[in-house]
C-alpha cells in the first residue's frame, strides 16, 4: 500500500508540474498572413501560329485567351478590425504596373431572408448516372489492367467518391474574411488590370495598411518570379493511335504532371488518363503544390521529374472520343518567410510579427488534334469533281461532329 500510495503521488506532481508549464506558456499572439499565388497560363493549338491565336482569342467572346498569360492573386488578413481598412502592396519598378497594387477589403452585403417556397418538401433525389474509364502512365500501348471503370449505376455513392478520390498534396488554406479579422485582396473591384508579359517580381517588395505592422518588406529572387510558360513542342498522332508530346523544360520548375479528358457521345462515357505510372487521376494535382509534395510525388512515380520532357498518351485511349484536351502543370519553388525567424534555442520566446508565403505554377493546355482538325489541308490528295470548290469553301462541313467543332464549343469561336 505504501508503495501504491508513492507511485500515486508522484503521478500527481509529474501531473501538476505538467499544468503549470503550459499554463506558464503564453498563447503566441496572432499576426497578419499574406499569401502571393504566382501563374503562368498558356493555352494553346498545335500548329497555330501567334496571329492566328490572337483572332482566335477576338472570336473567343467569352474571354477565350490563347498564348501566355502571367497572372497574380494578393491575400492578406490581419488580426484586428478597423473602421475604415486600407492596404496596398508597393511593388518593384520591374513590375511595369504602376508604385502599388491595392489591397481592398471586400464590402460585406447582408443578404435578404427568403422563405423557403418548396413547403419544406424535401427535393426528390435521382443516383447521378456516369460511367468513367481511367486509364494512366506513359507508353505507346496501354497497360494491363486498364482502365478502371468507375459505373455509378454498379457502386454506392460513397464507393463512388472513393473511386474519384486521388492524391491531393498539404491543405493550403489562405488568407480569407473571418470574424475579428480584416482581409484585402488583389485584382478587386477597384483595380483589376492585366499583368504585363513582360513583367517581372523580382525586388523589393513592402506591405503597407492601416491593420498592418509597418515592417512587412521582403524580396523575391527569379527562382520566385514569373514562370516559363508551358510550351508544347509537338503534339501528333500515331498512325497506331498513340498521342506522342513533348514540351520545352521549364526553367524554375521542380516537377511536372500532366492529365487529358476526353468524351464518347455514342456511350456518354468521359475518359480520363493521367501521366502518373500508378493508378491515378490528378484531380488533386493540378493546383498549387508544396516543394515537399512534388518530391514525395516523384518519389512515389505520380509527378514527373525536371529532366522528362515527353510522354505519350497510349493508343487507345481516346480512340472512340470525338475530342480531348490535355492540361499540363509545372510546379514551381515556393517562398516562406516568418518574422522575426525561429530562434535556434526552443527556450527562447519566439513572438512572429508576420509571415509571408509566395507559391509559383505554369500550366498549359491544347486539344488533341490531328492535322486536318487544325486548319490546314489533310495530306490526302481528292478526287477531283465539279463541286469541288465548293467543298475547299465549305471545310468545315467535311467532318461534322468533329474536333473543330468541339473547340467551337469549349472556346466560342
Amino acid at each position: 500500500m505504501r508503495m501504491l500510495s508513492k507511485i500515486l503521488v508522484s503521478a500527481g506532481l509529474v501531473s501538476l508540474s505538467a499544468t503549470m508549464a503550459l499554463a506558464a506558456e503564453k498563447p503566441r499572439p496572432a499576426y497578419p498572413h499574406y499569401w502571393i499565388s504566382v501563374a503562368t497560363t498558356n493555352q494553346s493549338i498545335p500548329g497555330m501560329s501567334e496571329e492566328m491565336s490572337g483572332m482566335a482569342s477576338m472570336f473567343g467572346g467569352r474571354g477565350a485567351a490563347f498564348g501566355p498569360r502571367r497572372t497574380l492573386q494578393l491575400q492578406v488578413e490581419g488580426p484586428k478590425e478597423v473602421a475604415e481598412p486600407k492596404a496596398e502592396h508597393l511593388i518593384p519598378s520591374a513590375q511595369k504596373m504602376g508604385d502599388s497594387l491595392p489591397l481592398i477589403t471586400p464590402r460585406q452585403e447582408k443578404a435578404e431572408y427568403q422563405p423557403d417556397q418548396r413547403g419544406g418538401r424535401p427535393e426528390k433525389y435521382e443516383k447521378p448516372k456516369a460511367r468513367m474509364l481511367i486509364y494512366w502512365g506513359c507508353g505507346e500501348t496501354v497497360a494491363k489492367g486498364q482502365p478502371r471503370v468507375i459505373d455509378t449505376a454498379k457502386m454506392s455513392a460513397m464507393d463512388f467518391g472513393k473511386a474519384l478520390s486521388g492524391r491531393s498534396g498539404t491543405r493550403q488554406i489562405p488568407p480569407s474574411p473571418h470574424k475579428g479579422w480584416t482581409y484585402g485582396d488583389w485584382p478587386n473591384s477597384e483595380d483589376r488590370k492585366d499583368v504585363p508579359k513582360d513583367a517581372s517580381l523580382v525586388g523589393e517588395h513592402q506591405l503597407k495598411g492601416s491593420y498592418l505592422p509597418e515592417n512587412i518588406r521582403f524580396s523575391l529572387d527569379q527562382q520566385r518570379d514569373f514562370m516559363a510558360p508551358v510550351s508544347f513542342s509537338a503534339i501528333s498522332k500515331t498512325t497506331a493511335g498513340a498521342w506522342p508530346f513533348t514540351w520545352q523544360q521549364v526553367p524554375t520548375a521542380i516537377g511536372y504532371f500532366a492529365t487529358a479528358m476526353g468524351h464518347n457521345q455514342k456511350t456518354g462515357e468521359t475518359i480520363f488518363w493521367s501521366s502518373s505510372e500508378v493508378p491515378e487521376i490528378g484531380f488533386g494535382l493540378m493546383d498549387y503544390l508544396t516543394p515537399h509534395d512534388v518530391q514525395r510525388f516523384i518519389k512515389e512515380k505520380v509527378a514527373m521529374p525536371v529532366s522528362r520532357t515527353s510522354c505519350i498518351i497510349p493508343a487507345g485511349v481516346f480512340k472512340d472520343a470525338e475530342g480531348a484536351m490535355l492540361q499540363f502543370v509545372a510546379y514551381g519553388e515556393e517562398l516562406n518567410i516568418v518574422y522575426p525567424p525561429k530562434p535556434k534555442d526552443p527556450k527562447q520566446a519566439w513572438n512572429p510579427q508576420w509571415s509571408v508565403k509566395v507559391r509559383l505554377k505554369s500550366t498549359g493546355s491544347s486539344p488533341l488534334m490531328e492535322a486536318e482538325d487544325r486548319g490546314g489541308r489533310s495530306s490526302k490528295k481528292r478526287p477531283a469533281t465539279d463541286d469541288s470548290e465548293e467543298q475547299e469553301q465549305k471545310p468545315s462541313d467535311k467532318k461534322k461532329g468533329g474536333m473543330m467543332d468541339g473547340m467551337r464549343g469549349m472556346f466560342g469561336f
